[in-house]
Protein backbone atom coordinates (compact mmCIF):
# COMPACT_ATOMS: atom_id res chain seq x y z
CA UNK A 1 0.00 0.00 0.00
CA UNK A 2 1.51 3.27 -1.27
CA UNK A 3 2.06 5.36 2.10
CA UNK A 4 0.13 9.11 2.51
CA UNK A 5 1.62 12.02 2.58
CA UNK A 6 1.42 13.12 5.98
CA UNK A 7 0.99 15.35 7.89
CA UNK A 8 -0.66 17.21 5.10
CA UNK A 9 -0.26 21.06 4.50
CA UNK A 10 -3.51 22.07 6.66
CA UNK A 11 -2.49 19.50 9.59
CA UNK A 12 0.99 21.13 9.57
CA UNK A 13 -0.51 24.60 9.75
CA UNK A 14 -2.62 23.16 12.93
CA UNK A 15 -0.17 21.76 14.27
CA UNK A 16 2.17 24.74 14.70
CA UNK A 17 -0.79 26.80 16.09
CA UNK A 18 -1.54 23.67 18.76
CA UNK A 19 2.01 23.79 20.19
CA UNK A 20 2.02 27.96 20.72
CA UNK A 21 -1.29 27.72 22.64
CA UNK A 22 -1.89 24.07 24.19
CA UNK A 23 0.05 22.45 26.93
CA UNK A 24 2.95 20.41 26.43
CA UNK A 25 1.96 17.75 28.93
CA UNK A 26 -0.41 15.84 26.29
CA UNK A 27 0.88 12.80 24.78
CA UNK A 28 0.82 13.17 21.10
CA UNK A 29 1.31 9.88 19.31
CA UNK A 30 1.61 11.15 15.55
CA UNK A 31 0.11 14.09 13.76
CA UNK A 32 -2.97 13.06 12.85
CA UNK A 33 -5.18 15.91 13.20
CA UNK A 34 -8.88 15.00 12.79
CA UNK A 35 -11.45 16.36 10.86
CA UNK A 36 -14.72 13.81 10.80
CA UNK A 37 -15.67 10.64 11.52
CA UNK A 38 -18.10 7.70 10.34
CA UNK A 39 -18.51 4.58 12.36
CA UNK A 40 -14.73 3.17 12.71
CA UNK A 41 -13.63 5.40 9.71
CA UNK A 42 -12.02 8.67 10.17
CA UNK A 43 -11.11 11.40 8.09
CA UNK A 44 -8.35 14.22 8.43
CA UNK A 45 -8.21 17.95 7.84
CA UNK A 46 -6.85 17.80 4.67
CA UNK A 47 -9.08 14.55 3.17
CA UNK A 48 -7.06 11.62 3.92
CA UNK A 49 -9.15 8.89 4.84
CA UNK A 50 -8.17 5.97 7.83
CA UNK A 51 -9.69 2.90 9.83
CA UNK A 52 -9.56 3.77 13.80
CA UNK A 53 -8.73 0.78 15.57
CA UNK A 54 -7.95 3.13 19.05
CA UNK A 55 -11.41 4.37 18.98
CA UNK A 56 -10.07 7.76 21.12
CA UNK A 57 -8.56 5.04 23.56
CA UNK A 58 -11.31 2.69 23.81
CA UNK A 59 -14.23 5.60 23.95
CA UNK A 60 -16.43 5.71 20.50
CA UNK A 61 -17.66 2.46 21.68
CA UNK A 62 -20.33 2.88 18.96
CA UNK A 63 -18.26 4.19 16.19
CA UNK A 64 -17.59 7.92 15.27
CA UNK A 65 -20.84 9.98 15.63
CA UNK A 66 -23.73 7.03 15.68
CA UNK A 67 -26.59 8.83 14.52
CA UNK A 68 -28.82 7.60 17.34
CA UNK A 69 -26.33 9.23 19.75
CA UNK A 70 -26.15 12.48 17.83
CA UNK A 71 -29.91 12.31 17.64
CA UNK A 72 -30.22 11.89 21.18
CA UNK A 73 -28.09 14.69 21.79
CA UNK A 74 -29.54 17.07 19.48
CA UNK A 75 -32.67 16.30 21.10
CA UNK A 76 -31.52 16.67 24.33
CA UNK A 77 -29.53 20.17 23.86
CA UNK A 78 -32.91 21.51 22.47
CA UNK A 79 -34.51 21.24 25.99
CA UNK A 80 -31.44 22.18 28.03
CA UNK A 81 -28.40 21.60 28.39
CA UNK A 82 -26.82 22.06 31.98
CA UNK A 83 -28.89 22.85 34.89
CA UNK A 84 -26.43 21.28 37.79
CA UNK A 85 -26.18 18.42 40.40
CA UNK A 86 -28.28 20.50 42.83
CA UNK A 87 -31.47 19.67 41.28
CA UNK A 88 -33.05 16.60 39.36
CA UNK A 89 -33.27 15.76 35.84
CA UNK A 90 -35.13 12.75 33.93
CA UNK A 91 -32.28 11.78 32.13
CA UNK A 92 -29.76 11.52 34.96
CA UNK A 93 -32.17 8.91 36.73
CA UNK A 94 -32.94 6.63 33.42
CA UNK A 95 -29.22 6.41 33.29
CA UNK A 96 -28.56 5.52 36.84
CA UNK A 97 -31.53 2.85 36.66
CA UNK A 98 -29.80 1.74 33.90
CA UNK A 99 -26.81 0.86 35.30
CA UNK A 100 -28.60 -0.65 37.96
CA UNK A 101 -29.76 -3.27 35.84
CA UNK A 102 -26.16 -3.94 34.20
CA UNK A 103 -24.22 -3.48 37.47
CA UNK A 104 -21.94 -6.51 37.96
CA UNK A 105 -23.56 -7.60 41.18
CA UNK A 106 -26.70 -8.85 42.48
CA UNK A 107 -26.93 -6.08 44.99
CA UNK A 108 -29.06 -2.90 44.32
CA UNK A 109 -26.05 -0.17 42.56
CA UNK A 110 -25.93 3.38 43.57
CA UNK A 111 -24.75 5.35 40.44
CA UNK A 112 -22.54 8.78 41.43
CA UNK A 113 -22.03 10.32 37.57
CA UNK A 114 -18.69 12.21 37.27
CA UNK A 115 -17.26 14.04 33.84
CA UNK A 116 -14.17 11.22 33.11
CA UNK A 117 -12.38 7.98 34.87
CA UNK A 118 -10.35 9.53 37.01
CA UNK A 119 -12.77 11.14 38.59
CA UNK A 120 -14.71 8.37 39.25
CA UNK A 121 -11.73 6.49 40.99
CA UNK A 122 -11.07 9.95 43.17
CA UNK A 123 -14.84 9.34 44.55
CA UNK A 124 -14.38 5.39 44.59
CA UNK A 125 -11.41 6.26 47.20
CA UNK A 126 -13.51 8.58 49.23
CA UNK A 127 -16.18 6.14 49.23
CA UNK A 128 -13.96 3.27 50.62
CA UNK A 129 -12.13 5.56 53.28
CA UNK A 130 -15.68 6.99 54.53
CA UNK A 131 -17.52 3.39 54.57
CA UNK A 132 -15.08 1.21 56.02
CA UNK A 133 -13.05 3.67 58.08
CA UNK A 134 -9.90 2.49 56.75
CA UNK A 135 -6.99 4.56 55.36
CA UNK A 136 -5.01 2.46 52.94
CA UNK A 137 -5.32 0.64 49.56
CA UNK A 138 -3.79 -1.85 47.53
CA UNK A 139 -3.01 -1.52 43.78
CA UNK A 140 -0.75 -2.78 40.94
CA UNK A 141 2.51 -2.70 38.99
CA UNK A 142 1.30 -1.71 35.67
CA UNK A 143 -1.84 -0.34 37.00
CA UNK A 144 -3.31 2.97 35.26
CA UNK A 145 -6.01 5.11 36.70
CA UNK A 146 -6.20 8.21 36.07
CA UNK A 147 -3.74 11.62 36.67
CA UNK A 148 -5.42 13.71 39.36
CA UNK A 149 -4.10 12.96 43.05
CA UNK A 150 -5.58 9.80 44.09
CA UNK A 151 -5.71 8.42 40.87
CA UNK A 152 -2.32 8.76 40.09
CA UNK A 153 -1.10 7.63 43.57
CA UNK A 154 -2.82 4.15 42.47
CA UNK A 155 -1.35 4.04 38.84
CA UNK A 156 2.28 2.64 38.54
CA UNK A 157 2.47 2.08 34.79
CA UNK A 158 5.18 4.27 33.74
CA UNK A 159 7.31 6.45 36.29
CA UNK A 160 6.35 10.15 34.45
CA UNK A 161 3.08 9.93 35.74
CA UNK A 162 5.23 10.39 39.34
CA UNK A 163 7.96 12.68 38.59
CA UNK A 164 8.00 15.59 39.95
CA UNK A 165 4.60 15.66 41.46
CA UNK A 166 5.37 13.78 44.92
CA UNK A 167 4.06 14.39 47.96
CA UNK A 168 1.46 11.68 46.46
CA UNK A 169 -1.51 10.67 48.91
CA UNK A 170 -0.56 8.33 51.31
CA UNK A 171 -1.74 4.90 51.83
CA UNK A 172 -1.16 2.90 48.61
CA UNK A 173 0.93 -0.23 48.57
CA UNK A 174 1.82 -1.70 44.98
CA UNK A 175 1.87 -5.70 44.33
CA UNK A 176 2.70 -6.99 40.77
CA UNK A 177 -0.03 -7.85 38.69
CA UNK A 178 -0.32 -11.45 37.69
CA UNK A 179 1.04 -11.10 34.06
CA UNK A 180 1.09 -14.73 32.64
CA UNK A 181 4.04 -13.58 30.06
CA UNK A 182 6.08 -11.48 32.08
CA UNK A 183 5.86 -13.21 35.68
CA UNK A 184 7.74 -11.02 38.63
CA UNK A 185 7.32 -13.46 41.37
CA UNK A 186 8.24 -16.57 41.64
CA UNK A 187 6.15 -19.43 41.18
CA UNK A 188 6.02 -22.23 43.36
CA UNK A 189 5.45 -25.78 42.01
CA UNK A 190 1.61 -26.32 41.86
CA UNK A 191 0.92 -22.22 41.36
CA UNK A 192 0.40 -20.02 38.37
CA UNK A 193 1.40 -16.45 38.65
CA UNK A 194 -2.25 -15.93 39.81
CA UNK A 195 -1.80 -17.85 42.44
CA UNK A 196 1.39 -16.44 43.72
CA UNK A 197 0.61 -12.71 43.75
CA UNK A 198 -2.13 -13.93 45.91
CA UNK A 199 0.51 -15.63 47.84
CA UNK A 200 2.74 -12.62 48.32
CA UNK A 201 -0.08 -10.12 48.99
CA UNK A 202 -1.08 -12.53 52.47
CA UNK A 203 2.55 -13.41 53.36
CA UNK A 204 4.56 -10.38 52.26
CA UNK A 205 2.17 -7.48 52.34
CA UNK A 206 -0.42 -8.19 54.40
CA UNK A 207 2.25 -10.24 56.92
CA UNK A 208 5.05 -7.87 57.05
CA UNK A 209 3.95 -4.31 55.90
CA UNK A 210 0.35 -3.54 55.70
CA UNK A 211 -2.66 -5.06 58.04
CA UNK A 212 -5.38 -6.56 55.92
CA UNK A 213 -7.74 -4.79 58.97
CA UNK A 214 -6.30 -1.44 57.98
CA UNK A 215 -7.19 -1.81 54.17
CA UNK A 216 -10.05 0.11 52.49
CA UNK A 217 -10.05 -1.36 49.07
CA UNK A 218 -7.96 -3.22 46.81
CA UNK A 219 -8.37 -1.37 43.36
CA UNK A 220 -7.98 -3.47 40.57
CA UNK A 221 -7.96 -3.52 36.28
CA UNK A 222 -9.76 -7.26 35.24
CA UNK A 223 -7.72 -6.50 32.31
CA UNK A 224 -5.03 -4.24 32.42
CA UNK A 225 -5.25 -0.80 29.99
CA UNK A 226 -1.91 1.07 29.72
CA UNK A 227 -0.04 -1.69 31.44
CA UNK A 228 0.09 -3.59 28.36
CA UNK A 229 -3.11 -5.37 27.51
CA UNK A 230 -2.76 -7.91 29.77
CA UNK A 231 -5.26 -10.73 30.77
CA UNK A 232 -4.25 -12.48 34.16
CA UNK A 233 -4.75 -16.45 34.96
CA UNK A 234 -8.54 -17.06 35.14
CA UNK A 235 -8.61 -17.77 39.02
CA UNK A 236 -6.84 -14.81 40.21
CA UNK A 237 -10.13 -13.18 40.36
CA UNK A 238 -11.44 -15.86 41.75
CA UNK A 239 -8.64 -16.12 45.11
CA UNK A 240 -8.72 -12.01 44.70
CA UNK A 241 -12.12 -11.91 46.22
CA UNK A 242 -12.09 -14.26 48.93
CA UNK A 243 -9.03 -12.60 50.07
CA UNK A 244 -11.30 -9.31 50.34
CA UNK A 245 -14.12 -10.50 51.56
CA UNK A 246 -12.82 -12.77 54.97
CA UNK A 247 -10.78 -9.46 55.29
CA UNK A 248 -13.84 -6.73 55.00
CA UNK A 249 -11.81 -5.09 51.76
CA UNK A 250 -13.63 -3.78 48.79
CA UNK A 251 -12.85 -5.08 45.56
CA UNK A 252 -12.77 -1.99 43.76
CA UNK A 253 -12.54 -2.86 40.09
CA UNK A 254 -11.57 0.02 37.22
CA UNK A 255 -13.77 -0.81 34.17
CA UNK A 256 -12.84 2.45 32.83
CA UNK A 257 -11.59 0.60 29.62
CA UNK A 258 -12.33 -2.63 29.65
CA UNK A 259 -15.70 -1.89 30.08
CA UNK A 260 -19.13 -1.18 28.38
CA UNK A 261 -19.01 -4.50 26.25
CA UNK A 262 -15.50 -4.01 25.02
CA UNK A 263 -14.89 -7.29 26.21
CA UNK A 264 -18.21 -8.90 25.13
CA UNK A 265 -19.76 -8.41 28.03
CA UNK A 266 -21.27 -5.56 29.85
CA UNK A 267 -17.85 -5.65 32.36
CA UNK A 268 -14.37 -7.15 31.98
CA UNK A 269 -14.59 -8.47 35.46
CA UNK A 270 -17.86 -10.77 34.34
CA UNK A 271 -15.03 -13.04 32.72
CA UNK A 272 -13.65 -14.12 35.94
CA UNK A 273 -16.86 -15.16 37.71
CA UNK A 274 -16.70 -12.76 40.62
CA UNK A 275 -18.70 -9.60 41.82
CA UNK A 276 -16.66 -6.54 42.65
CA UNK A 277 -18.06 -4.23 45.34
CA UNK A 278 -17.59 -0.92 43.64
CA UNK A 279 -17.27 -0.47 39.83
CA UNK A 280 -15.55 2.39 38.21
CA UNK A 281 -16.24 3.58 34.88
CA UNK A 282 -15.76 6.17 31.85
CA UNK A 283 -14.50 6.16 28.44
CA UNK A 284 -17.39 4.17 26.23
CA UNK A 285 -20.27 4.70 28.54
CA UNK A 286 -21.16 7.89 26.05
CA UNK A 287 -19.58 7.61 22.85
CA UNK A 288 -17.29 10.11 23.39
CA UNK A 289 -18.90 12.32 25.55
CA UNK A 290 -17.36 13.26 29.03
CA UNK A 291 -18.87 10.84 31.16
CA UNK A 292 -18.01 8.59 33.76
CA UNK A 293 -19.67 7.26 37.13
CA UNK A 294 -18.90 5.55 39.85
CA UNK A 295 -20.77 2.55 40.57
CA UNK A 296 -21.52 1.40 44.25
CA UNK A 297 -23.70 -1.67 46.03
CA UNK A 298 -26.06 0.11 47.97
CA UNK A 299 -25.28 -1.28 51.04
CA UNK A 300 -21.70 0.74 50.76
CA UNK A 301 -23.19 3.97 49.69
CA UNK A 302 -23.51 5.54 53.53
CA UNK A 303 -21.86 8.72 52.73
CA UNK A 304 -24.08 11.45 54.18
CA UNK A 305 -25.86 14.34 51.53
CA UNK A 306 -23.32 17.00 50.68
CA UNK A 307 -19.89 14.41 51.32
CA UNK A 308 -19.16 14.24 47.63
CA UNK A 309 -20.31 16.31 44.28
CA UNK A 310 -19.60 18.05 41.59
CA UNK A 311 -21.45 20.91 39.28
CA UNK A 312 -21.52 18.51 35.93
CA UNK A 313 -21.93 15.10 37.49
CA UNK A 314 -25.04 13.56 35.37
CA UNK A 315 -25.08 16.60 32.31
CA UNK A 316 -28.35 16.13 30.45
CA UNK A 317 -26.14 16.21 27.33
CA UNK A 318 -23.86 13.25 28.41
CA UNK A 319 -26.54 11.31 30.06
CA UNK A 320 -28.57 11.48 26.66
CA UNK A 321 -25.83 10.10 24.96
CA UNK A 322 -24.98 7.86 27.53
CA UNK A 323 -28.47 6.03 27.46
CA UNK A 324 -28.43 5.74 23.30
CA UNK A 325 -24.87 4.26 23.64
CA UNK A 326 -26.18 1.40 26.65
CA UNK A 327 -29.11 0.75 23.83
CA UNK A 328 -26.62 -0.09 20.98
CA UNK A 329 -24.51 -1.41 22.74
CA UNK A 330 -27.14 -4.38 24.43
CA UNK A 331 -28.90 -4.50 21.03
CA UNK A 332 -26.48 -5.02 18.84
CA UNK A 333 -22.85 -4.77 19.47
CA UNK A 334 -22.23 -6.82 22.88
CA UNK A 335 -22.27 -9.99 20.88
CA UNK A 336 -20.25 -8.29 17.74
CA UNK A 337 -17.06 -7.37 20.21
CA UNK A 338 -17.39 -10.85 20.96
CA UNK A 339 -17.58 -12.62 17.63
CA UNK A 340 -15.27 -10.07 15.72
CA UNK A 341 -12.86 -10.01 18.73
CA UNK A 342 -12.13 -13.93 18.83
CA UNK A 343 -12.23 -13.17 14.50
CA UNK A 344 -9.00 -10.70 15.13
CA UNK A 345 -7.18 -12.65 17.93
CA UNK A 346 -7.40 -16.08 15.45
CA UNK A 347 -5.73 -14.02 12.99
CA UNK A 348 -3.13 -12.18 15.05
CA UNK A 349 -2.40 -15.59 16.07
CA UNK A 350 -1.85 -16.20 12.62
CA UNK A 351 0.20 -13.36 11.40
CA UNK A 352 2.29 -14.11 14.25
CA UNK A 353 3.38 -17.14 12.90
CA UNK A 354 5.33 -15.81 10.33
CA UNK A 355 6.82 -12.57 12.35
CA UNK A 356 9.20 -13.47 14.60
CA UNK A 357 9.15 -9.81 16.64
CA UNK A 358 5.44 -10.78 17.75
CA UNK A 359 6.38 -11.89 21.33
CA UNK A 360 2.58 -12.33 22.43
CA UNK A 361 -1.26 -12.08 21.09
CA UNK A 362 -3.66 -11.58 23.99
CA UNK A 363 -7.04 -10.26 25.11
CA UNK A 364 -10.79 -10.62 25.14
CA UNK A 365 -13.34 -9.18 22.67
CA UNK A 366 -12.76 -5.89 21.10
CA UNK A 367 -9.54 -5.40 24.08
CA UNK A 368 -6.27 -6.97 22.48
CA UNK A 369 -2.61 -6.42 22.73
CA UNK A 370 0.41 -7.45 20.64
CA UNK A 371 3.14 -7.63 21.98
CA UNK A 372 6.85 -6.75 20.37
CA UNK A 373 10.00 -8.63 21.31
CA UNK A 374 13.81 -8.98 20.17
CA UNK A 375 13.34 -12.28 20.23
CA UNK A 376 10.93 -14.77 21.57
CA UNK A 377 13.03 -16.44 23.76
CA UNK A 378 14.83 -13.41 25.62
CA UNK A 379 11.39 -11.48 25.48
CA UNK A 380 13.12 -8.65 25.79
CA UNK A 381 11.11 -5.52 24.88
CA UNK A 382 11.06 -4.07 21.14
CA UNK A 383 9.98 -0.64 21.49
CA UNK A 384 11.28 1.19 19.07
CA UNK A 385 10.05 -2.08 16.70
CA UNK A 386 6.58 -1.35 17.81
CA UNK A 387 6.38 2.28 17.63
CA UNK A 388 8.14 1.99 13.95
CA UNK A 389 4.65 -0.17 13.26
CA UNK A 390 2.77 2.36 14.62
CA UNK A 391 3.77 5.04 12.03
CA UNK A 392 3.95 3.02 9.25
CA UNK A 393 0.27 1.93 10.25
CA UNK A 394 -0.47 5.42 10.58
CA UNK A 395 1.02 6.35 7.41
CA UNK A 396 -1.00 3.53 5.39
CA UNK A 397 -4.30 4.77 7.06
CA UNK A 398 -4.72 2.99 9.98
CA UNK A 399 -4.76 4.77 13.83
CA UNK A 400 -3.42 2.59 16.52
CA UNK A 401 -2.11 3.29 19.97
CA UNK A 402 0.69 2.02 21.61
CA UNK A 403 0.84 0.93 25.57
CA UNK A 404 2.92 -0.67 28.15
CA UNK A 405 6.48 -0.77 26.80
CA UNK A 406 5.86 -2.42 23.74
CA UNK A 407 2.75 -3.58 23.22
CA UNK A 408 0.40 -2.37 20.31
CA UNK A 409 -3.35 -2.18 21.07
CA UNK A 410 -6.32 -2.86 18.78
CA UNK A 411 -9.43 -1.58 20.48
CA UNK A 412 -11.89 -0.56 17.85
CA UNK A 413 -15.49 0.56 17.83
CA UNK A 414 -17.61 -2.03 18.91
CA UNK A 415 -19.63 -1.92 15.59
CA UNK A 416 -16.77 -2.64 13.67
CA UNK A 417 -17.30 -5.88 11.04
CA UNK A 418 -14.85 -8.59 10.09
CA UNK A 419 -14.41 -7.08 6.65
CA UNK A 420 -13.12 -3.86 8.34
CA UNK A 421 -11.30 -5.74 10.98
CA UNK A 422 -9.50 -7.58 8.19
CA UNK A 423 -8.66 -4.44 6.04
CA UNK A 424 -7.01 -3.15 8.97
CA UNK A 425 -5.34 -6.61 10.15
CA UNK A 426 -3.82 -6.02 6.05
CA UNK A 427 -2.44 -2.74 6.88
CA UNK A 428 -1.08 -4.21 10.16
CA UNK A 429 0.84 -7.07 8.94
CA UNK A 430 1.88 -5.21 6.00
CA UNK A 431 3.55 -2.68 8.62
CA UNK A 432 5.23 -5.14 10.52
CA UNK A 433 7.07 -6.88 7.66
CA UNK A 434 8.34 -2.69 6.66
CA UNK A 435 9.59 -2.59 10.17
CA UNK A 436 11.57 -5.89 10.38
CA UNK A 437 13.17 -5.58 6.83
CA UNK A 438 14.34 -2.58 8.36
CA UNK A 439 16.48 -3.56 10.97
CA UNK A 440 14.67 -1.92 13.35
CA UNK A 441 15.65 -4.83 15.87
CA UNK A 442 19.41 -4.45 15.17
CA UNK A 443 19.67 -1.28 16.43
CA UNK A 444 17.43 -1.44 19.33
CA UNK A 445 19.54 -4.30 19.98
CA UNK A 446 22.61 -1.94 19.52
CA UNK A 447 21.12 0.64 21.30
CA UNK A 448 20.57 -1.35 24.48
CA UNK A 449 24.36 -2.73 24.24
CA UNK A 450 25.72 0.96 24.38
CA UNK A 451 23.12 1.22 27.50
CA UNK A 452 24.66 -1.62 29.05
CA UNK A 453 28.16 -0.51 28.37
Amino acid sequence: MKPLNLPGPIAKRLIERDQVVISPSYPRAYPFVMDHGRGIEVWDVDGNKFLDFAAGIAVTSTGHSHPKVVKAIQQQAEQFIHISSDFYHPKWVELAEYLDLIAPFQEDAISFMTNSGTESVEAALKLARYHTGRSQFIAFLGGFHGRTYGAVTLTASKPKYHRGFAPLMNGVTHIPFPDPYRPVLNVLPGEDIGTATIRYLEEEIFGKTVPADEVAGIVVEPIQGEGGYIVPPDNFFIQLRDVCTRNGILLIVDEVQAGMGRTGKWWSIQNFGVEPDIVVTAKGIASGMPLGAMIARKSIATWPKGSHGNTYGGNPLACAAALATLELIENEYLDNAAIVGKYVLDRLESIKLNHPSIGSVRGIGLMIGIEFVMDQISKIPAEKLRDRVEHLAFERGLLTLGCGRSVLRISPALCITQAEAENGLQILEEAITIAESENVLVSEIEDIAVEKG
